[in-house]
């Protein structure tokens, strides 16, 4: 498919800068076809059905974005995959300053040298590993916010605490599962009062999460390959909310996609441990989710492509102009839409 088809307009000032507070008074626009009601994110217990099961990511952002000198030479570097304990893929900043062998110091306790280099991404081996280079990470890196969440300073203490979700757990992410930022201890405590079980999964959310896809025809994009989890316990308590005629509903299309991942011709889900590159354009069947809680997505991004193939194409584009029109914020920061699949 076209890539052009994927574009909308948005003027900039709908892009939030910050998050609603409280995080559930975020507005929420209910779209079902081309029907569409708005609401806001407190409402979502009242949305769902007892039996459905809320499945959201547990994923945890590191503060994977450091700056460190070559020599004298300022160098800025995103880590955005991890390859092994103390092994990094990393964007930085200026790239073309760096070459294999060259020691790059963040800190007195952290330094890496470069392995390799391809464009602006380069491999980067840290003196130390385990607890000690997260450790150092921890007291030297900060969140890697997306670029169009204007910080010039970098991202602030408050940052810190508002790109991380009340379900984060497990190390891995250098971006938020933004859905799930919506969520307080009292909207969890509502959709569990509502008869709604809530179960984790893990995708650890790459960089790519962030770029728009510049390539013509959807065919010819690459996308980058992300680690992620459904464990048994997981597995078999969706997949009993199933058969029990429960609705699976994704906290974000990060769970969408190792749910996704992990199901079955069917729709079962089995245990699944491992990297996916899943593509979701339109025309994928989709096997296991009936509904996806999402934020408003980049024109051309992977993201927008996917709730287009969930939602419809035409069906979102109408939702997004209208979300324009109505003053709904965009992006991870921004307001959430609850989607019901179209097929």
């Amino acid at each position: 498919m076209k890539t052009a088809l994927f574009d909308f307009q948005l003027p900039p000032e709908r892009i939030a800068q910050e998050p609603a507070r409280p995080r559930d008074s975020a507005r929420l626009l209910v779209v079902d076809g081309d029907k569409r009601e708005d609401r806001i994110v407190r409402d979502l217990p009242g949305l769902l059905r007892a039996g459905d099961v809320l499945v959201v990511n547990d994923t945890r952002v590191l503060p994977t974005r450091l700056v460190g000198k070559r020599g004298d030479a300022k160098i800025e570097a995103t880590l955005h995959k991890r390859l092994s304990d103390n092994e990094w893929l990393a964007f930085a900043k200026p790239a073309k300053r760096l070459k294999p062998g060259d020691r790059v110091a963040f800190a007195d306790d952290l330094a890496a040298e470069v392995l390799a280099r391809d464009g602006g991404e380069v491999r980067l081996r840290f003196a130390q590993a385990g607890a000690e280079f997260m450790r150092a990470l921890t007291k030297h890196g900060r969140i890697p916010l997306p670029p169009y969440i204007r910080r010039p300073g970098g991202a602030t203490a408050a940052d810190a605490r508002d790109y991380q979700t009340m379900f984060a757990q497990r190390d891995g992410a250098v971006a938020a599962p933004t859905a799930a930022l919506h969520f307080t201890p009292e909207l969890v405590k509502a959709v569990a009062a509502r008869g709604v079980a809530v179960q984790r999964v893990t995708l650890h959310v790459g960089a790519g999460t962030f770029l728009p896809v510049t390539a013509e025809d959807t065919k010819d994009h690459r996308m980058h390959a992300e680690w992620g989890e459904v464990t048994r316990d997981a597995a078999d308590a969706i997949n009993a909310a199933r058969r029990a005629g429960g609705r699976v509903v994704a906290a974000g299309t990060t769970a969408l996609r190792v749910l996704e991942t992990a199901a079955d011709d069917d729709g079962a889900l089995r245990p699944f441990a491992g990297e996916t590159a899943l593509f979701i354009t339109p025309g994928y069947r989709f096997k296991t989710v009936d509904l996806l809680l999402t934020n408003f997505h980049l024109p051309r991004s992977t993201l927008f492509m996917l709730v287009a193939a969930f939602a419809g194409l035409e069906p979102m584009k109408r939702a997004y102009a209208h979300a324009v029109a109505q003053g709904y914020r965009f992006y991870s920061y921004g307001d959430a839409c609850l989607l019901r699949r179209a097929s």
